[in-house]
This record gives structure tokens, C-alpha cells and sequence, in this order.
């Protein structure tokens, strides 16, 4: 990439139309969920865990599993040139929209909030791995970013559960956020031998689809100059009939 070049995140995105018509995107193995009995969800930012994995919570939280949410910032910097005053507000709305989000999914999550600093977890990976190694130890599996999702935190998010979870024994598996912008069908940046998909239920569709209208923050216009976090066109990408993950 040269300096000319937007970052790939920045750059118009793939269209959801052509993720839905790649054969190999259904065809991918399904992962048993049945039988979890303990789930630890990692999230850089509130609202990654709805994207990601939100009808997964929802179908897991109906079976009984004890979910614990580990939000590791408060999404504070979503919106540039806020003084500190907005931003603290910004990390309260935020972490108020998971709360409520998670609700919808029927999830009685217990969430953790690291008050990390948003876009400087690069920095803290050590420490982060640290504290993930003590919140992941005991559970079944744990749910993370994938860490080459070309976002600064998530990818140090996901490198720092990958060490806590080999550390305290726990498997982990990667949820993609920002791959679906930037990727490609057969993109061959992407280990697609390594993902498996989870088919949703109707009712864990529909409770996705609430929560993620819960985070109006990221979905409305931040100004007059700058569109949303998540315009429709991104969100189309976490409304289907499946969620993918990477082990």
C-alpha cells in the first residue's frame, strides 16, 4: 500500500450481494455449539460481539451457557476531535448500548470492562494478555477478533486472546468484523480452510437485528461531514443466516 492509497478500511468495501453468491460461503463446515456449557467473548469495541457473533450468543444464552463479556475499550474514539468531556460521554453511551443490546439477544452476560484505550491496544498487548489470561481461565471456549482483520485493535485484541487462551487452556475461535469490508470471495488473505459457520435460527436472526439497531451511536451520521461507523452497507454484512468464525 502507498501513501496515496486509503487504508483498506477506508476504501469502498465489497458488497454484501457478492458474499451472498459465493457458493463456498454455504458450504463451509458447521460448528457444533450444542453442548457449551461455559462461553468467553472478547471485544475491542462495544457492538464487535453483536457483529460478530450476536446470534451466536443469542442461541447459546437460550441453552443455558454462562457467558462472560469481556469489553476491553469503551469505543471512546468512534467519534474524532470530541474533548474529553464528549468522550467519556461517548464510553458511557457506548458501554449503555451493549447492556442494552445484549439484553435483546436474551443474554445474561456478565461483562467486564477493561477501560483500555481505544486505538491504543497495540501498544498493550502484553497487558491485555494478562488480564484475558485470568477472565478466559475456566471457561470452555473462548470467542475473539480475528487478528488480521486490518484494524489496529482488533487484530492486538486477538493476538493477546490467542495468547491468554493457549496460556489458561481455553479454545479459541475468531470472529472477522472488518474482513468483510475490505476481503474478497476466495481473498487469499483470508484462511477460509480454518473457517466454519454457525446456521442461525430464525429467532436468533431477529434478536441480532434488534440488537444491532440498539447501537445508534455507531449507526447514525457522526456529523455533517462524516457518515456513520456502520452505514447499511456494513451492516448488511452481519444480517444474514449465518455467523463465520476461524479456529
Amino acid at each position: 500500500m502507498t501513501l496515496t492509497e486509503p487504508h483498506p478500511i477506508d476504501a469502498p468495501g465489497t458488497a454484501e450481494s457478492e458474499w451472498r453468491s459465493w457458493r463456498l460461503l454455504h458450504e463451509l463446515p458447521v460448528l457444533d455449539v450444542d453442548g457449551w456449557s461455559s462461553l468467553a467473548v472478547v471485544a475491542a469495541h462495544p457492538d464487535d460481539e453483536v457483529l460478530g457473533v450476536g446470534g451466536l450468543l443469542a442461541m447459546a444464552a437460550a441453552a443455558g451457557t454462562r457467558i462472560r463479556l469481556v469489553a476491553v475499550t469503551d469505543g471512546e474514539a468512534s467519534h474524532p476531535g470530541l474533548d474529553q468531556t464528549g468522550a467519556d460521554e461517548l464510553a458511557e453511551c457506548r458501554a449503555a448500548e451493549t447492556v442494552t443490546a445484549l439484553a435483546e439477544l436474551g443474554a445474561p452476560v456478565e461483562i467486564v470492562r477493561l477501560r483500555m484505550p481505544d486505538t491504543g491496544l497495540a501498544r498493550r498487548t502484553g497487558e491485555l494478555r494478562d488480564r484475558l489470561t485470568e477472565l478466559v481461565a475456566g471457561f470452555g471456549v473462548c470467542l475473539a477478533p480475528w487478528d488480521g482483520d486490518l484494524h489496529a485493535d482488533h487484530e492486538a485484541a486477538g493476538r493477546a486472546a490467542a495468547g491468554a487462551c493457549a496460556a489458561a487452556g481455553v479454545d479459541l475461535l475468531s470472529y472477522p468484523i472488518w474482513t468483510w469490508h475490505w476481503a474478497h470471495p476466495r481473498d487469499s488473505r483470508v484462511p477460509w480452510d480454518r473457517a466454519v459457520r454457525v446456521p442461525l435460527s430464525a429467532d436468533a436472526r431477529q434478536r441480532k437485528q434488534v440488537a444491532i439497531d440498539c447501537f445508534t451511536s455507531q449507526l447514525r451520521p457522526r456529523s455533517t461531514t462524516r457518515p456513520a461507523v456502520l452505514p447499511p452497507e456494513v451492516v448488511a454484512h452481519f444480517i444474514r443466516d449465518q455467523e463465520v468464525l476461524i479456529s
